[in-house]
């Protein structure tokens, strides 16, 4: 079956980096034991103390994988078309050998429809009157269930006596002084998303949400931060060669942190710094540096113009997608990687603020948590639509969450929040082998595969390099190459043949993840609004898709070098989504979708167990419809399913639930590298 694994894994479930990188495999037993110590390092952890939930870098530290593909399959019957069925050969198993239909149908098939796009852009994004949405006519009199539905599953049952920080979002005005009278303490103010981050009694949380005024309550989960080879891979050598370099585009880089006086991250002359704007928005700390590693690295990957490398020995040039492009940095994660729902939300509401002062066109958000209620309640997701909807391409990683099976699912449903929102861009990670080459890539164990929990939106949308990716480190109080000495890259000799820190201090270091393929899209989009400043945030969405590269092979195996495990990966679209982004193809690209908001929303998939079909449909007033130009065939090619995948059959994926459970979500063994450096998967 597509996603098997010889050993499963326990694990954790916060949001965090999606960067893996470091030298030591930790096991899943050692995991668990060290929670939550290590949680910040997992693709996704679940802090147990519900009052402090984690939000964490979509990225984990892991070692590089060994591909072995197999032919791509080229099935005569695919037409893609609207309302056709696709047969697919079914793979064999222990259990069986059969056919899998596909079906690529017009939005009217729906089982559960998806929200029809928004009429015109809002920058405050409360919960929309959906039929998915608990009622609105909640009152103290209201009966219990109308009240529990407006509870985020993750604050049942936690202590009544105990002190619960949640984000509390609001129906109209009143709310704030409704709560104020049931004994919360408001914190913080989040008009982005109509609410307030308040402090209360586990045990008035059933109070709160009987209001009428007060649409629903989550925790304030933690969240934490999911280039070398990696230019040429995406063939922004080419851009770079034609002139778009990214000048004049802002990008808001949400993470922790960026160190400064980098000479990488300055102008060509040197004269000046291109990080135009530093803010934290860390509790309790007032420094914008960055003391754990992670965002300087992301800055580097977007828009490092490689001068330490190129001035010094180093075995190559490390340079950025958009070289000349402005950084806005935005620190929301601690010393740790670790943050939560309200401070990076408080950060997306600057960055919106800012956005006609530095020209932000772009937000990178490598980071993720794990999903707990569909993206039309979730503060987090609402925020992040709110900047799209602003008229800011929000790029988000999908997390790191494919080698997890502990519900059975083999990898998928595992894209964690923010990038189960069907507005943004969510970025898988790809491995190029260390060839540098586009058609070299296969998908990594690790990357976290669609369909989304509970929404089941087709995710992710692109793919991008992420395996061992080199870029600038943070050069004081790095808490990752402090910890795991063998992620720095250090200069070599005058004949590049030995290398060390004999030859110089190390300015780079090598990471792996999907928080490192999500800046190669924010680099990319940067190109393509240098070249077409009008384009949207969904036309420029539909672009990069279409324009995506689509050789991937429909298997391949990568083995995680810090266990040893061989994994056997399907390459349908839950996997690589519409292909690997292309640069130079997507600058070339003149197909203009309409402009409108929400225009290139990501389609849902629907599984129909008596007939062992998917559907693929999307939102009548999304451009999925047409098949002529944006058909499911030509987006996202001839992999919209491999095989007889353990998707199709599996209640949980299709299932109103938690994938990850209540207690460990998205838990898997932490894998740092192996004693020879290399880092990822092979």
């Amino acid at each position: 079956m597509p996603g098997k694994r010889e050993t499963n894994h326990a694990g954790s479930s916060v949001l965090k980096t999606t960067t893996w990188g470091a030298l030591i495999a930790l096991s899943a037993t050692i995991l668990v034991a060290a929670l939550p110590g290590l949680l910040r390092y997992n693709p996704w952890t679940h802090s147990g103390d519900v009052s402090r939930p984690s939000v964490q870098v979509a990225e984990q530290v892991q070692p590089f994988e060994t591909h072995s593909s197999t032919p791509a399959r080229q099935d005569p019957s695919f037409s893609g078309a609207n309302g056709r069925s696709i047969p697919v050969q079914g793979k064999s198993s222990a259990a069986e050998t059969g056919m899998a239909q596909v079906s690529v149908s017009p939005a009217t098939s729906f089982e559960n429809p998806i929200r029809p796009a928004q009429p015109e852009p809002r920058l405050a994004n409360a919960p929309k009157n959906d039929t998915n949405l608990p009622s609105t006519s909640a009152s103290p009199n209201d009966d219990q269930p109308a009240v529990v539905a407006k509870l985020a599953p993750d604050l049942k049952g936690v202590d009544p006596e105990a002190p619960v920080e949640v984000i509390v979002q609001y129906r109209n005005a009143a709310g704030a002084a409704d709560v104020a009278a049931d004994g919360a303490t408001a914190k913080a103010e989040l008009p982005l998303v109509h609410a307030q981050l308040v402090t209360v009694r586990g045990g008035n949380l059933a109070t709160l949400a009987a209001h009428s005024s007060v649409a629903y309550i989550s925790p304030n989960r933690p969240v934490r931060g999911s280039l070398d080879h990696v230019v040429t891979a995406v063939n922004a050598d080419l851009a770079y060669a034609s002139g778009w370099d990214g000048t004049g585009v802002g990008v808001a880089v949400i993470d922790s942190g960026i160190t400064q006086g980098i000479y990488d991250l300055n102008t060509d002359t040197n004269s000046s710094s291109r990080v135009v704007y530093n803010q934290n928005f860390v509790p309790g700390d007032t420094s914008s540096g960055d003391a754990f590693g992670h965002g300087t690295h992301i800055a580097g990957i977007i828009a490092g113009n490689g001068y330490a490398a190129s001035t010094s020995n180093y075995p190559g040039v490390y340079r950025g997608i958009a070289p000349e492009a402005k950084i806005i940095n935005l620190r929301a994660l601690d010393s740790t990687g670790a943050s939560t729902d309200s401070t990076v939300i408080a950060a997306i509401q600057q960055a919106i603020a800012l956005q006609n002062t530095y020209n932000i066109r772009v937000i990178n958000l490598s980071l993720a948590r794990g999903v707990y209620e569909s993206y039309q309640l979730d503060p987090l997701c609402q925020a992040v639509e709110s900047a799209w909807q602003a008229g800011i391409v929000v790029v988000v990683a999908a997390g790191n969450m494919g080698e997890y099976n502990g519900a059975g699912t083999n990898g998928y449903a595992t894209i964690g929040a923010p990038g189960n929102d069907p507005y943004v861009i969510t970025v898988g990670a790809s491995n190029t082998h260390g060839t540098g080459h586009q058609t070299s890539q296969s998908m990594t164990s690790y990357s976290s595969r669609g369909p989304t929990a509970f929404d089941h939106i087709v995710k992710p949308d692109l793919v991008a390099p992420g395996n061992g990716v080199v870029s600038r480190m943070s050069s004081s109080g790095n808490a990752l190459v402090t910890s795991y000495p063998a992620l720095a890259v250090y200069p070599c000799n005058s004949s590049k043949s030995s290398c060390g820190a004999q030859y110089g201090t190390a300015r780079y270091m090598r990471l792996s993840g999907t928080s490192m393929a999500t800046p190669v899209v924010s680099g990319v989009v940067a190109l393509l609004l240098q070249k077409t400043p009008s384009l949207t945030p969904d036309q420029v969405k539909a672009r990069l898709m279409k324009s995506s590269w689509k050789g991937f092979s429909s298997n391949t195996t990568a083995t995680n070098l810090g266990t040893g495990v061989l994994y056997q990966i399907e390459q349908d679209l839950f996997t690589v989504g519409a292909g690997a982004v292309d640069a130079s193809a997507a600058l070339a690209n003149t197909d203009l979708a309409p402009s409108n908001v929400g225009a290139a929303k990501s389609p849902t998939a629907v599984y129909n167990s008596l007939t062992n079909t998917v559907t693929v449909a999307g939102d009548p007033s999304t451009i999925w419809n047409n098949s002529v130009v944006w058909g499911n065939s030509v987006v996202w090619g001839n992999s919209v399913v491999w095989g007889n995948s353990v998707v199709w059959g599996n209640s949980v994926v299709w299932g109103n639930s938690v994938v990850w459970g209540n207690s460990v979500v998205w838990g898997n063994s932490v894998v740092w590298g192996n004693s020879d450096g290399s880092l990822g998967d092979q």
